[in-house]
């Protein structure tokens, strides 16, 4: 599907020819639409969205519509680009073609007078704007103005994440707005994804296709779009069923030297990808974890050795995912099901973009479903948490109030409440002045209709995403009828049309040491050193009363001991297994602890101090109960930040008046805020105990 624009006059089609060839190679040709995009742009300074498979090009046009706009005296363009990943392989694309690039992200926030000072001077041809410097502020007032008089096209890859009927929807893309608002009518406009079905295609276009600027010529301008089939040749995909993490472990460890090159595989979380690459290093497979939280510098070199073939795979989150490009990469693997086709979809196009024949399997797991759960009910704010916020801000007037100050009212945990804020903030409801909130002027009004829609669409493409490999469709054609590609079709290659090739027989014995692996893993519960008082502000805990770093037997979910403490917690008894694997966790350690205890419960009863006192037996230790339970008080799971958390324990422990000499194990079944450990653990320590090391049976983090 396409509307087409203007023919150029043949001098644009024969340069852009010359440039694409020397930025993809001497025999390189336009793939269909490629150049129609760059005459729309650069010819009519038209806005263009291009919905294309992964690998089909979409930053040629952009690259190309950029040389031949800067030959013709327009200003330079500017990306916004979703990834860091992403910014550096355009940089180096870039100059390739002699282009000038420079980016602005979250690793060089205060480069804004430098990069001022090229756009003065006319020596840069590309800047990348990373999405949150657009919520930024500084950067909006500051920056904006400075762009929309300068660019001369402006580019938004990944254009999905603007609608939040979208797979990725990011609210920061929503800030584009603000920059289209300030364009001149002269200013071609890019919009890219490979991932936008009929409904976001509809949004993009209404949010995105309207001439602005001061001319007034143009009025209402409609994207001219160009779409294309979605189908990938390359790739082969197949689904296989393996709910246990350990089994899962053992048929990468089985089926990865067998796949072609080197390649990703993506977990939903990142203790799962830190877990699955020490797996996979400890039986020789080459493998390095990956996700939002690693370093900058080790992100690049961890996509370097990707790239020279120095890891067989790379065990990502979704923060590997768009704009990495490795042309060769021979295969994508999932440990988990991502939330949606569409997000799928996006992920397995980095395989197979310059080879014929690439390997895509889905290892579908027992914990998928829960863990996308948890972010679709993480995605919108619910109304009555709104209101709460938006009352507290209201009765703090002009002056506004913090985040520090907000979590103290509201029952939302601090990066929940980061997101609401930001959504308020780009639909209107509050402004962010420095570092607090204030409510902002006009009528704006919570869209409970919408945000149910989109929850009901995320539940969907759950659903969707179950369905897949289970439904007897083609693999290839699920995805496209997903997408709503115009020509779906039935590939000839998955394992629904021919048969299975990786789900074959895994070794017992390597099962068995999966499950040990899983069993294995240090889980160190970090010491508190700091707390919040009663307005919110962090103050530090005195020595005196920290407790040391700790140690957890499980995390709540994994496939290792997580199984025997739900069975315990079910049963009302935990079973010896899991009072010898604690008591083994605690020898390697080596706390030098002279006693063991533990905290009380009076939901639970017994279960944890009768557990404590058989693991105190177990390590040839006495066991004392010196913690009383002194005020009935909620769960702990039901407090979502810091100041609740702490106020919830506080006054509801008690201890008793002597307690025995030395440092003691002070044992609870689990840890989820870390609180109730360490503020018992205080109170010990202020009877005179010289040092508590906390120890939980699972932990939440």
């Amino acid at each position: 599907m396409s509307t087409t624009a203007t023919d150029a006059p043949p001098a644009v089609d024969d340069r852009a020819q010359e440039l694409l060839r020397k930025l993809a190679g001497p025999t390189a040709e336009f793939r269909e639409h490629q150049l129609d995009a760059v005459r729309d742009l650069v010819a009519d300074q038209a806005r263009v969205l291009c919905v294309q498979r992964t690998g089909w090009g979409k930053s040629a046009v952009y690259f190309v519509a950029t040389a031949l706009l800067r030959e013709r005296g327009a200003g330079p363009t500017l990306i916004v680009s979703p990834l860091l990943a992403l910014m550096r392989n355009q940089v180096a694309a870039a100059e390739r073609l002699g282009l000038r690039a420079h980016t602005i992200n979250s690793t060089n926030r205060d480069a804004w007078t430098e990069i001022q000072g090229h756009l003065d001077r006319d020596d840069v041809d590309l800047l990348l704007v990373s999405p949150e410097r657009l919520n930024n502020p500084q950067f909006r007032s500051n920056m904006l103005p400075v762009f929309a008089e300068k660019v001369g096209l402006l580019v938004i890859d990944e254009a999905h994440c603007i609608s939040d009927w979208g797979h990725d929807f990011r609210p920061d893309y929503r800030r584009i707005q603000d920059m289209l608002e300030r364009l001149p009518s002269t200013v071609a406009v890019l919009c890219t994804t490979a991932t936008a079905n009929d409904r976001v295609v509809d949004d993009v276009t209404a949010q995105l296709g309207r001439g602005n600027g001061d001319d007034g010529e143009r009025g209402e301008q409609q994207l001219r779009t160009y779409r294309g089939p979605l189908t990938r040749e390359s790739l082969r995909l197949e689904v296989v069923d393996l709910p246990d993490k350990a089994d899962r472990l053992t048929w990468l460890s089985t089926y990865l030297p067998q796949l072609p090159g080197s390649g990703i595989v993506y977990t939903l979380t990142k203790n799962d990808a830190e877990t699955v690459a020490s797996w996979l290093n400890e039986r020789g497979i080459p493998a390095a974890a990956y996700s939002g939280q690693t370093e900058t510098a080790e992100r690049e070199a961890i996509e370097e050795r990707l790239l020279s073939n120095d890891l067989k795979a790379v065990i990502a989150t979704s923060a590997l995912g768009m704009g990495y490009d490795k042309p060769d990469l021979g295969f994508v693997v999932h440990y988990q099901a991502p939330g949606s086709v569409v997000s799928y979809y996006q992920q397995v196009g980095r395989a197979g973009r310059a080879i014929d024949d690439a390997q895509v399997v889905l290892l579908r797991g027992a914990e998928d479903r829960k863990i996308q759960d948890y972010f679709i009910n993480q995605a919108f704010p619910p109304e009555a948490k709104v209101d709460q916020v938006m009352e507290m801000l209201r009765g703090a007037g002009t002056s506004g109030m913090g985040v520090n100050e907000l979590l103290n009212g509201v029952q939302l945990g601090k990066s929940r409440l980061g997101a609401m804020l930001k959504v308020l903030d780009v639909e209107g409801a509050l402004e962010k002045k420095g570092s607090r909130y204030v409510v902002a002027d006009g009528d704006w009004q919570y869209d409970g209709e919408r945000y149910a829609l989109v929850t009901e669409l995320r539940r969907h493409e759950q659903d969707a995403m179950a369905a897949f490999g289970a439904d007897g469709r083609c693999l290839m054609r699920a995805l496209e009828e997903e997408l709503d590609d115009p020509e779906p079709q039935d590939c000839g290659r998955c394992a629904v049309c021919t048969e299975a090739r990786w789900d074959g027989p895994l070794d017992p014995a390597t099962s068995r040491a999966a499950q040990e692996h899983l069993r294995a893993q240090p889980l160190e519960i970090d010491a508190k050193k700091m707390v919040p008082d009663a307005a919110g502000s962090m103050k530090r805990i005195p020595d005196g009363v920290q407790t040391e770093p700790g140690r957890a037997l499980a995390r709540l979910g994994d496939a290792g001991w997580d199984r025997l403490v739900d069975a315990g917690k079910r049963a009302g008894r935990f079973d010896d297994e899991l009072v010898k694997g604690a008591a083994d966790l605690v020898r390697r350690w080596g706390p030098p602890i002279a006693w063991v205890t533990a905290v009380p419960s009076t939901r639970t009863g017994p279960l944890v101090p009768e557990f404590a006192e058989r693991l105190a037996a177990e390590l040839g230790l006495p066991y004392a109960e010196v913690l009383v339970t002194a005020a009935e008080r909620p769960p702990q799971r039901e407090m979502e930040n810091t100041p609740m958390q702490v106020a919830n324990v506080r006054g509801a422990f008690a201890t008793y008046e002597e307690i025995p000499e030395g440092p003691c194990l002070l044992v609870d079944d689990l840890r989820l805020s870390g609180w109730t450990l360490a503020m018992t653990g205080g109170q010990i320590r202020q009877r005179g105990c010289p040092a508590v090391f906390p120890f939980a049976l699972a932990t939440a983090f």
